[in-house]
Order: structure tokens, then C-alpha cells, then sequence
């Protein structure tokens, strides 16, 4: 009996997963991939060290994951971080757990990763043909039957997996190409956005904390009613608004806002003292030390620089002594570094956005097989779906997890 013929477009972390779970099924796979070589985003993840995965546990997983989480239960329960993490080590492939659970190749090169990957392909024969860009869909009464290169050949096969991802990172090959391919069969897009990504801040005056930089603060979306939606970790002021972990986390919440919705920011600079708490410090400064100088006693919790930005802000004198403070003055202090308020003028672009918000509807796609609804022998995987999740490592086993499940079932 002749082996059936998998045709997979696109040689990222999802492609490739795909790739040699088909072929270790004894499927007869041909990977096609644009670029002149494989995994050119996996390269960049996590700085070139490659977070390949979060510790957590599939419930958990699901809760980092911002838009339509549901939809990826079943391929979370297939390929669970732990069932990854066994077969890298039972491949020689030492691993080591990070901060928040995150999980990097104990080497710190994303090339032991892709070459993995590589061998794998060699060993269960996959075609691997690279410089090849996918044009169209061949489809004849109804039925897929392969696909037409960009060179006008055309390769026939019994299913064909998309796997070319969003459009973050376009210059590593992820230019939407499979989005036109999905839509030329009636697939629906939700539109396209960039997420992990710094903010865009309206207030110009930012511009003048550039460089400076937190290591904790919390991030609050400040709703009519309430505030929601809290990021913690690093800050970075820039040129155009604000970076750091704890933005780009935020980011992904405010990707799903349209423009006329989207809330203020509200940051609190010190996270661990409560408002009340900081009013004591400064109170008790002034009955214990009354010739300390404000600047001098708010350095001992936050950058310097910042402190007399914030002082110049607030039009209160950078060498003022604590016992010339005024109880308003203490309060407009204790407000802004609990809670200073700036307006979002946007995100930055889908160039520099770690991934990509938006993509095919789950509604169309089978969350148990990665299938088209639309189409029969069409299967979806990777960022390329309307699923994305925070930083952490959990986008990326989104990649291997839908692509584990798409060869499967191929």
C-alpha cells in the first residue's frame, strides 16, 4: 500500500513539529519552506536562547493564553511541556527551568534546537525543500489535491499543512502568505495585529525619562469602573513610551481593544509598599530626620534620575528637605509613584512585535485534529491561528503543540 503524501508549507517550529510526527506515522511528508532555511524565527526566540516551553501545566498554560484559550485544550493535553521536554532529553538535548517557569536549552543556542529538528527530518527522510514559495492550492471538485510553487511547478499530495506563521518578524519569511491561501478557500482572518510589543505613549514629556529603568512594577488598564488587567516586571522608559517584560505582557491585553476603547495605563513604580506605607516613610523622615532631603530619602527606593524628573513634574524643589514638605506635596508624590496615569497612542508594529494577534478563526478549524472545516485534507498550525499567548514561553508550545497535533492526524 502506497504511503499517503503530506505536504507541509512552512519550516518554522510548528512546520517542523508537524513535519516528523507525519513521518514518524509513516506518512510520506515534503516540507516547504521560503526561506533559505528552516526555523529563521526559532532562531531569534527568547534572544537567540530559545524559550522552548513553560513548565506549567495545560490548565495553566491555558490561563496565559489571551485569545481563545478553549480552542487549545486538546493540543496542550497532546503534547503537554513535560511529553516536550522528554523527548529533547531523550535526544541529548540538556534542558534547564528558568524564573516564571521558563524553559531554555541548557546551552542557551536555539541552533541545538533547530538542529534537532534537522536531524529528525534527515532521519525519517522528509523532503526538505527550501527556497520554495508556495503560490496557491490546487483544488478540483472540491478535494485538495496539492499545491503550486511560485515557479509554476505543482506537487500533488493527500493533505497539506499550513504552517507559515503570522507577520511578526517579517524579515525571517512570516509575511501572511498563508492567510492569502486560507482565504482563497473561504477561510475567515480576524484581523491582524501586533502583540508583545512596546507602547506607544501619547504624553510627549515621556521622551524625558528615556533610559530609565525598573526592575518590578505593576501595569493596570484603568477601566471606567475599576482598574483590571495587572502585568508585572520590568520597565524601561524609551523615546516613544515604554518596553520591558511587564509592557510587552500588557501589550497582548490591549491588542484586543479597537482604538476608540482602549484605557488609560496606570503605573505603580513601587509595587511592594502600599500607598499608606509610603506616606509613613515620608512622615517618619520628617519626625526623625528633618534635614533629609526628599530627593535623598525616595532614592533609597527608585532611580535617582527618575526622582528628579518627578520632582521638576510635580514643581517641587529636587532639594527640598522633608520638613518644608507640604501634606498636598506628599500626597501628589505618593499618588504619581503609586499611580501615574498616561494615555496610549498605540502599539508598536507588527516588525519588532514578538507575535502576531489575529489569524484564522478557530470557529473554522477542528481544535481536536487542526482540520478545516471548510476544506477536507487542510490542516492549520502555529501562529498562523487566532491564538496568542503572554511571554513565557507559551507561544512557542503553541507552535509545537498544534503542530504535534496537526501530523498526527494528518
Amino acid at each position: 500500500m502506497e504511503r499517503s503524501k503530506v505536504i507541509i508549507v512552512g519550516g518554522g517550529a510548528a512546520g517542523m513539529m508537524a513535519a516528523i510526527t507525519a513521518a514518524g506515522n509513516n506518512k510520506q511528508v515534503v516540507l516547504l519552506e521560503k526561506q533559505q532555511c528552516l526555523g529563521s524565527k526559532l532562531r531569534i526566540t527568547g534572544g537567540g536562547r530559545c524559550n522552548i516551553t513553560n513548565i506549567a501545566t495545560p490548565d495553566k498554560m491555558m490561563e496565559n493564553v489571551i485569545r481563545n484559550k478553549k480552542f487549545l485544550f486538546p493540543s496542550f493535553h497532546s503534547m503537554t511541556s513535560q511529553d516536550l521536554m522528554r523527548i529533547l532529553k531523550s535526544k541529548g538535548i540538556p534542558l534547564k527551568v528558568e524564573e516564571e517557569g521558563k524553559v531554555f536549552p541548557e546551552s542557551n543556542k536555539s541552533e541545538d534546537i533547530i538542529d534537532y529538528f534537522i536531524e529528525e527530518l534527515n532521519r525519517l527522510n522528509v523532503k526538505v525543500y527550501l527556497n520554495n514559495e508556495v503560490k496557491n492550492l490546487i483544488i478540483e471538485d472540491n478535494h485538495l489535491k496539492g499545491v503550486v510553487l511560485a515557479n509554476g511547478k505543482e506537487l500533488t499530495g493527500d493533505s497539506v499543512i499550513i504552517a507559515t506563521g503570522g507577520q511578526s518578524y517579517p524579515y525571517t519569511g512570516s509575511t501572511g502568505d498563508g492567510y492569502r491561501l486560507a482565504k482563497s478557500i473561504g477561510h475567515h482572518i480576524i484581523p491582524i495585529r501586533a502583540s508583545l510589543v512596546p507602547i506607544i505613549i501619547e504624553e510627549k514629556w515621556i521622551q524625558d525619562l528615556m533610559g530609565i529603568s525598573f526592575d518590578s512594577v505593576n501595569i493596570y488598564l484603568k477601566e471606567k469602573k475599576s482598574n483590571k488587567q495587572i502585568t508585572s516586571g520590568g520597565l524601561i522608559f524609551t523615546h516613544f513610551g515604554i518596553s520591558g517584560p511587564a509592557v510587552l505582557r500588557m501589550s497582548a491585553h490591549i491588542a484586543g481593544y479597537n482604538n476608540k476603547e482602549i484605557p488609560k495605563l496606570k503605573i505603580d513604580f513601587l509595587p511592594d509598599l502600599t500607598e499608606d506605607s509610603l506616606h509613613n516613610i515620608l512622615k517618619e523622615g520628617i519626625q526623625n530626620n528633618r534635614n533629609k532631603s526628599l530627593k535623598a530619602t525616595l532614592s533609597q527606593y527608585l532611580p535617582k534620575n527618575f526622582i528628579v524628573y518627578l520632582l521638576k513634574h510635580l514643581e517641587i524643589d529636587i532639594e527640598v528637605e522633608l520638613n518644608h514638605l507640604q501634606k498636598q506635596q506628599r500626597h501628589r508624590i505618593v499618588q504619581l509613584i503609586k499611580g501615574l496615569e498616561l494615555t496610549i497612542k498605540g502599539l508598536g508594529g507588527l516588525k519588532e512585535a514578538i507575535i502576531t494577534a489575529g489569524g484564522i478563526s478557530v470557529k473554522e478549524i477542528n481544535p481536536n485534529t487542526m482540520e478545516s472545516k471548510l476544506l477536507k485534507g487542510l490542516f492549520f498550525c502555529g501562529e498562523i491561528i487566532d491564538v496568542d499567548a503572554l511571554t513565557g514561553g507559551f507561544n512557542l508550545h503553541i507552535a509545537f503543540s498544534t503542530g504535534y497535533l496537526a501530523g498526527q492526524n494528518v
